[in-house]
């Protein structure tokens, strides 16, 4: 672990070490705290942690209209908690000084011509190997039709690829489980596919990791962001209320769909949504019940649905 350089240095690393033991991943929360540190570093500050200093590095944040000063505000007042074990007149920061906005901005769903336009756009990049290219087709085709997270597609290992069961084996994802996820017949052709072209690559430098970029190494977030970002422009792919689609737009596009689907084929959908919960990986079904609002499409096959069940055994006059 690289150090810590500021007056809180010392608690810094011995509060990251701490929460590693616990089984936590804490890698967001770990580079939250090192641009704290940083914070602190750059101003030259040597005082306490004090709640006005939490609340200047929580807005600092590049959109301080956004949700990163909630999220950065938090991961400092937790540490503020452990500091206090050590700093008796470290101050209890007030949990309600800069609060998360509950409204959640409306996920970007992709259409099926956006997504294909999107999957194309892949040949249209200039990288070092053509493999790249059928490597970011896969992944994108892969989290379209299954709902991974970014992360968790890119720390794929080639173990956790069964390409003649058609399973794929996500470890240590969101809140740190485990899960199986069984994949379509033409997901699993892309999967078989991309692995014969990796298995001819001469410049892989990663074993491990199933999907590999330009450098032969396993992609990192930001840069499947920025590649992704790429994919939109060659697209031509619209804001829809000044947002763009991330890759994360590919989660979000699986899971309304899914539900889409549901409602059409006259599923119960609120008895199919604990599975669906637990196939993209949610603690709470309640995660997934945010998607069943997401469109105005799913909310008229809902609307449908509700008036088709009123129809079918009467009102009460």
């Amino acid at each position: 672990m690289s150090t810590f350089e500021s007056v809180f240095g010392e608690h810094l690393i011995g509060y990251v070490t701490l929460r590693r033991r616990f089984g936590l991943r804490f890698e967001t929360q770990e580079s939250c705290l090192r641009t704290f540190d940083r914070y602190v570093t750059e101003r030259g500050y040597d005082g306490p942690l004090t709640e006005q200093l939490a609340c200047e590095f929580a807005l600092s944040a590049i959109d301080p209209k956004g949700s990163a000063p909630a999220r950065r505000y938090l991961v400092v007042r937790h540490f503020a908690e452990y500091l206090a074990a050590y700093e008796p007149s470290t101050p209890r920061l007030d949990p309600k000084a800069i609060v998360r906005r509950r409204a959640q901005p409306p996920p970007y769903i992709l259409s099926a011509e956006q997504l294909a336009g999107l999957l194309a756009a892949t040949d249209q990049l200039r990288q070092r190997s053509p493999v790249s290219n059928l490597s970011l087709f896969t992944m994108i085709g892969l989290a379209a039709s299954t709902g991974l997270r970014p992360g968790e597609v890119t720390g794929l290992d080639r173990g956790d690829i069964d390409l003649d069961g058609g399973i794929v084996t996500v470890r240590r994802s969101k809140f740190d489980k485990d899960r199986l996820v069984p994949v379509h017949t033409t997901t699993l052709d892309a999967l078989c596919n991309y692995a014969a072209a990796r298995g001819r690559m001469t410049h892989a430098r990663s074993e491990y990791a199933f999907f590999l970029n330009s450098r032969g190494r396993r992609y990192q977030a930001a840069n499947l962001e920025y590649l992704f970002r790429r994919l939109v422009r060659l697209a031509g792919l619209l804001p829809r209320r000044g947002r763009y689609p991330t890759f994360h737009s590919l989660r979000h596009t699986f899971a309304v769909n899914r539900l889409l689907q549901w409602y059409r084929s006259g599923v119960d959908v609120q008895a199919m949504l604990p599975f669906l919960a637990t196939y993209m990986g949610h603690v709470h079904y309640t995660s997934t019940a945010y998607y069943l609002s997401a469109t105005p499409e799913l909310l008229a096959a809902a609307a449908g649905r509700v008036a088709g069940s009123e129809d079918g055994h009467g009102q009460e006059t």
